[in-house]
């Protein structure tokens, strides 16, 4: 059978995701620590006694963690049985009295880790010898030692006790790693709370399998199937043997399905499985049931499976049942049981004794080869008296099996194919226009569309199913006649590829999160995992799970910082990880209040930035909440909060508080009430500026961040008022020059004279004057507002000047040259420059990102600034391309990124090679040769690096200039005597691995190695060849020192005209260009180092096209025959004649014949001849090349002799084709209605052509005019025009020709008319 199936490759696309930069400041928070898991001691599998007690202990990373224990998916409260206790961060679970239904899995959960083990639960030693009837269904079938002769054992038991089968795993599961056992889980719904685990149970026992649902989250009642095998319904077939139980528990809402065998019998053996389903939720288990014979205990008598016994007797007496015999229907032959028993004896230690006299011998194998006629001999001598069925039973083991007539080839038992190929079923018929019918589950296969191609090829058959789905996972059958064949097509889901991975996420605490994938394919299953726990649906509904189609999303709820870590996807085709950081919500200031110093009248706001916009806030002054009225203004608008206060006052002086909703901390700041008291004097004052940080110290500077608003108040006095002047003049710089030192630049001034401006440089600059005041604005800092300003105030009675130091700060420039240095195989190294500037202020530390290469998504490796400028970065994804990028952090914030650092790859050396030996080695060099490691890595390997080093040394050297690409490598140049050691190492990017070592060292020294010649398996046969073919034998040898070698062909040296001989240091080659016939013979080849030699022989066979036979004579003519005869050629080419080719021409058109092909003889026999024709015969010669060229052709002609032959026609008896007349087509019971035309037709056949005649009620009417009777090619009609009612009745057609007769009738109704009166009064009526 033939299976043709279509492949197809699936490409697995990268993933696209987008990414959000959000706004930093300069106070980070508090980096947030990753939970791998919240154990740092986990319990383990333990193991023990029945009746004993256990304790299971674990350990948590924090002391206060709440810890809960679980049995089977159920919490555990501390009782009788059960002890639970804490002490700091150790927990501790104790189980008193154990017994066998302790033997299940337990789990202890704390925070989001949670860790399964499982207690295994052995039974007593002593408990076997006590009760064996209590022992486990596994021990029944294990054989028990044989008693001693005078003891008689007790019989076993008739029934097993039941067994519950779902309190202990498989015995043959795997152990669990780190106290976890595996999960057997097929579906990752997870309806199941308790699954039906595999058992084993003892012919005639009873066993239950039993299957818990939580019905807690399921809004309908679960509806539960179990079958047999693949198909077979079990709830069809419950009954005598088989019950199926449902129970319920309102308190813990479980529903309990329990299926009970009820005394197994040895067919019930084999696959079971459970499936629960509940709306859109499902849910399967698969389980295996064992059935072992019974163990028997006492001497065996094999006359008793000869004798019929009733069931009903066997189950009341046992095995040990007296029989009835010589009757039929007491019971059934069980010769089954018979061959079991005995094969059981056999294999068991015991001595089984049929009678005192004679040892154990199987009746069987005697019946087997008994002829018929002993068998009553052989039933009488052991005590059989059930003859029939004996004579039954070897004739059903006797019996051949039948052969088809139908099929000659016919479908396998079962295929398999992946979802979405195609795959072609084939059979061979014996007939080939035979028609053939396929089934699929007992239905017909139509041709619809392109789903299913039917092929009918000679003797060939062909069913041919595209684009196979799970709905095409059946059995199949192909009808032909009464027969048919089956198979089963099972169809395989190919494994679901991970087309869009996970993305790293980092949220604030509380936020939602959501961890999406996409797979290869829709409805498929997927499992996630957190830090290598499998996630499930638990009671506080933490996670949840989305399917989109092909998108699955892992949903968490207001993550905490105990959610962090990595999060894995997996399918069966593959996995994606991704990490989630989750980072507290901590309250930011980007810019406080600051204290203010106002006069009578002016205008006093107090600003603040947070870095919550959602923040709210209240105001107080000296602790009492301040209100909105007409003079204070309160606002809120985004991340800036402001209290405006029109119109100062003395008594608004005081402490001005903002407190945040929320948040444990406030901002303050003082307003001063500034009086400016003018005494009138009724003379000239000259002008004074009254200001506190005059000059160019580093305390008098002042600083302010950039894009804010620079506003400098000055007050000033003077009478009259004075006119102010503002200037820059030069850069601002943080200590104050030394004297002398002069410094230029551009300089910008504005002038005020009575209050207006007189000159204006910027527009971002404004310059006002009160009363007492004058004040300088600039709209938005720059950095190059920084600098010196100078004031001066001028009137009739003199000038004062003063400079005012300004320092612009701002976010420093983004870190420079970013750049890995070295990678691991989940970390990195990356260093960076500081920025060119930093902002006016010195760098407070780095904030380092990372992403993947094909990611849009920045994820942040360090909350707390990073003060060197080197970083090693961990926890990657080896394999996984990412780039790095920087942010410098100064005291006023961050600064914008830097460039993303080249695209790089975290990898891990390989492993070291493998294999490392000694190829070769001579005076001066020597041969390594290795194989390549068993772990490269995701990255390439690069080469490898071969070192030694000389004995006694530790310098090791390299024995090339960089690496080397091949496992196999020769150095050369080394000193004869010298003890070396060697190494190799791979190297990839992330460096070279640990080295492969020799064993030992050694020494630089030629080994002398005896000659071998290892001559190929076809020359070790005669070689032929054609002539003028090439002839080029490559033989291998070994031997060390270099071997001296030789060629002779029949003890002469080979020459190069004749031959040439091509010598290396391990093969020899023999060619020649073109053969001759002088080149056969026998050539010997000789390899020799020093008396030590070795020798091997070739023989080379040249041949060629054979000559003609010879002496071709007619030896006799007679009748339509010649017989004709000729001696062999001359010259064979060489090689052995394998047949001749015989051919005839008429002399008269000369064309020639082939009458015999590869004829062996050198005689033979044409037949066949035309007479009155001559003839004339050649023969060739054939070989193994060929038919040689020339024929060897008759001398003579023969002529066939014409003969005289009179004709005689043939006689034959002419056939009698007369046929007596009968109906083909009988008449048909009519009914019609009076006044319309009706037709009577039948159909007659018959030879001579029959009379007919037609008959109403036996009455001729052949010749009323009422009738028309047609006849037409056999068909015969009677036409009765508009009948009326009393042309009703019996019609009878009779058909009459010499051969005899024939007749057929019908009745005819007519039923009367309606009139249109009674109509319309019914219509009437109706209405």
């Amino acid at each position: 059978m033939t299976i043709e199936t279509e492949r197809r490759e699936a490409d697995c696309l990268g993933s696209v995701s987008h990414a959000v930069e959000e706004r930093s400041s300069f106070k980070m928070p508090e980096p947030v620590k990753k939970a791998v898991s919240a154990f740092a001691k986990k319990p383990k599998t333990q193991e023990a006694e029945e009746g004993s007690s256990v304790v299971f202990t674990a350990e948590t990373e924090k002391p206060d963690a709440k810890v809960k224990w679980q049995c089977n998916s159920k919490d555990i409260a501390s009782g009788n049985r059960y002890v639970i206790a804490a002490d700091g961060n150790k927990h501790s679970l104790s189980i008193q009295a154990i017994t066998k239904e302790d033997a299940t899995v337990y789990a202890v959960i704390a925070g989001g880790s949670k860790v399964k083990f499982e207690l295994k639960v052995v039974s007593k030693p002593e408990a076997l010898a006590e009760a064996p009837a209590e022992a486990p269904a596994e021990s029944a079938a294990e054989p028990q030692p044989a008693p001693a002769p005078e003891q008689t054992p007790a019989p076993p038991p008739a029934e097993t006790p039941t067994v519950d089968q779902t309190a202990a795993p498989p015995p043959d599961a795997p152990p669990a790693e780190d106290g976890q056992p595996p999960d057997t889980r097929q579906d990752l719904t997870g309806l199941f709370t308790e699954r039906p685990q595999s058992g084993e149970v003892t012919v005639g026992g009873n066993i239950t399998f039993v299957a818990k649902v939580n019905a807690e989250s399921l809004l309908k009642k679960p509806t539960i199937k179990w079958f047999k095998g693949k198909w077979m319904d079990l709830a069809s077939k419950s009954g005598k043997h088989l019950q199926l139980k449902e129970t319920y528990d309102r308190n813990s809402k479980v529903y309990t399905f329990e299926m009970q065998v009820i005394a197994a019998k040895a067919n019930f053996a084999g696959g079971y499985r459970c499936e629960v389903s509940s709306r859109d939720k499902f849910d399967s288990c698969n389980f295996e049931l064992t059935v072992h014979e019974a163990c028997v205990t006492e001497g065996f008598d094999i006359r008793a499976a000869f004798r019929r016994t009733s069931e009903a007797s066997k189950k009341r007496s046992g095995p040990q049942s007296s029989s009835t015999d010589g009757k039929e229907d007491s019971g059934e032959l069980d010769f089954s049981a018979l061959l079991k028993k005995s094969s059981f004896l056999k294999n068991s230690n015991r001595t089984v004794q049929v009678s005192s006299s004679e040892p154990d011998v199987d009746v069987w194998d005697i019946l087997s080869a008994a002829p018929a006629s002993e068998y009553q001999k052989i039933a009488f001598q052991y005590g059989i008296t059930d003859l029939r069925g004996m004579l039954k039973r070897l004739k059903k083991m006797k019996k051949e099996e039948k052969k088809s007539e139908a099929f000659l080839k016919k479908l396998d038992p079962a295929y398999q194919v992946t979802k979405g190929h195609k795959i072609k079923l084939a059979i061979e018929v014996a007939n080939p226009d035979v028609d053939v019918k396929w089934l699929k589950n007992g239905q017909e296969i139509h041709p619809t569309g392109s789903k299913y191609i039917f092929e009918s090829v000679g003797n060939m058959r062909y069913l041919t199913i595209n684009h196979c789905s799970l709905s095409d996972d059946a059995a199949y059958s192909c009808v032909v006649g009464e027969e048919k064949c089956t198979t089963e097509l099972f169809v395989k889901e190919p494994p679901i590829q991970i087309v869009k991975n996970l993305e790293d996420q980092m949220v604030m605490k509380g936020e939602r999160v959501e961890l999406e994938c996409e797979v290869s394919e829709e409805g498929a299953n997927v499992k996630w995992e957190k830090d290598g726990v499998e996630l499930t649906r638990d009671e506080s509904f933490k996670y949840r799970f989305k399917k989109d189609g092909c998108k699955h999303v892992l949903i968490i709820n207001e993550a905490t910082k105990e959610d962090c870590g990595h999060y894995k996807v997996k399918t069966n085709g593959g996995e994606s990880v991704a990490e989630l950081l989750v980072q507290e919500k901590e309250l930011e200031v980007y810019q406080s209040i600051a204290d203010l110093t106002v006069k009578a009248k002016d205008q006093a706001v107090f600003k603040c930035e947070v870095s919550d916009e959602n923040v709210r806030g209240t105001w107080y002054k000296n602790g009492v909440e301040v209100k909105s009225d007409t003079r204070i203004n309160i606002t809120h608008i985004g991340r800036i909060h402001k209290l405006t206060i029109d119109e100062v006052k003395p008594e608004d002086e005081g402490d001005y508080t903002f407190v945040p909703d929320g948040h444990a901390f406030n901002l303050s700041a003082k307003l001063n009430f500034l009086e400016v008291k003018i005494d009138y004097v009724p003379r000239q004052d000259p002008p004074k500026i009254h200001l506190d940080c005059m000059g160019r110290t580093a305390e008098s500077t002042i600083v302010v961040v950039a894009g804010n608003k620079l506003r400098l108040d000055v007050p000033i006095t003077g009478d009259p008022a004075p006119t102010v002047i503002w200037t820059k003049g030069e850069k601002a710089s943080s200590v104050k020059p030394s004297d002398g030192e002069e410094t230029e630049g551009p300089t910008s001034s504005w002038t005020m004279k009575d209050g207006e401006v007189v000159t204006e440089g910027d527009g971002r600059v404004h310059v006002e004057t009160t009363k007492g005041h004058c004040v300088f604005t600039i709209e938005g800092a720059e950095r190059q507002d920084e600098g010196v300003y100078s004031v001066v105030v001028r009137n009739p009675a003199g000038e004062d000047t003063a400079d005012i130091n300004v320092k612009v700060v701002d976010v420093p420039d983004p870190p420079l040259a970013v750049r890995v240095v070295s990678v691991g195989e989940e970390s990195c190294i990356v260093q960076w420059d500081p920025p060119l500037y930093d902002g006016g202020q010195p760098i407070i530390g780095y904030v380092l990102e990372r992403k993947k290469k094909k990611s849009y998504r920045w994820m942040r490796l360090n909350f707390d600034p990073y003060p060197e400028t080197t970083y090693e970065a961990k926890r990657m994804i080896e394999g996984v391309a990412y780039e790095m990028r920087v942010y410098a952090v100064n005291g006023i914030g961050m600064s914008r990124h830097s460039l993303s650092s080249h695209p790089f790859v975290p990898v891990a050396p390989t492993s070291e090679p493998i294999g490392l030996c000694v190829d070769d080695i001579s005076d001066t060099c020597i041969s390594l040769k290795w194989r390549r490691p068993e772990r490269i890595g995701s990255a390439e390997l690069e080469g490898y690096g071969v070192e030694y080093c000389k004995e006694g040394t530790d310098e090791w050297l390299p024995a090339t200039e960089g690496l080397t690409d091949r496992t196999a490598l020769t150095i050369r140049g080394l000193t004869t005597g010298d003890k070396l050691q060697f190494r190799v190492r791979a190297h990839n990017m992330a460096g070279p691995s640990a080295p492969a070592t020799l064993a030992q060292p050694v020494t630089i020294r030629e080994i002398m190695q005896r000659p071998k010649i290892w001559l190929p398996r076809n020359l070790r046969q005669t070689l032929i060849r054609k002539v003028g073919d090439t002839v080029n034998l490559v033989i291998p040898f070994q031997g060390k020192p270099r071997p001296q070698v030789t060629w002779s062909k029949e003890g002469e040296p080979l020459k190069p005209p004749f031959a040439s001989v091509r010598n290396s240091e391990v093969d020899t080659i023999l060619f020649i260009r073109k053969t001759d016939r002088q080149h056969s013979g026998k050539y010997d080849l000789q390899v020799q180092i020093e008396n030590v030699e070795d020798t091997a022989s070739v023989m080379l066979q040249v041949v060629d096209l054979p000559g003609p036979p010879e002496a071709l004579k007619i030896m006799d003519v007679w009748g339509f025959n010649v017989a004709l005869e000729w001696k062999p050629p001359k010259d064979n080419g060489n090689c052995e004649i394998s047949g001749y080719t015989i051919q005839k021409a008429d002399k008269k058109t000369m064309e020639w014949f082939t009458v015999y092909e590869q004829y062996r003889r050198t005689n033979c026999v044409v037949s066949d001849l035309i007479m009155g024709n001559e003839y004339v015969f050649r023969v060739y010669a054939i070989n193994l090349v060929g038919l040689s060229q020339d024929p060897c052709n008759t001398k003579d002609s023969a002529y066939i002799q014409k003969t005289g032959i009179a004709y005689k026609p043939p006689s034959h008896k002419d056939h009698d084709f007369s046929e007596a007349p009968k109906f083909t087509h009988p008449l048909v019971n009519r009914s019609v209605i009076a006044g319309y035309n009706a037709t009577l037709s039948c159909s007659v056949r018959g030879i001579p052509k029959p009379k007919v005649t037609w008959y109403k009620n036996k009455m001729d009417i052949s010749n009323e005019a009422k009738y028309r009777m047609l006849s037409k090619q056999g068909v015969l009609t009677l036409e009765i025009r508009k009948p009326c009612l009393f042309d009703g009745g019996v019609y009878t057609c009779k058909a009459v020709n010499a051969s005899g007769e024939d007749i057929v009738e019908c009745k005819l109704e007519v039923r009367p008319q309606i009139a249109k009166e009674e109509k319309k009064e019914a219509k009437k009526r109706e209405d």
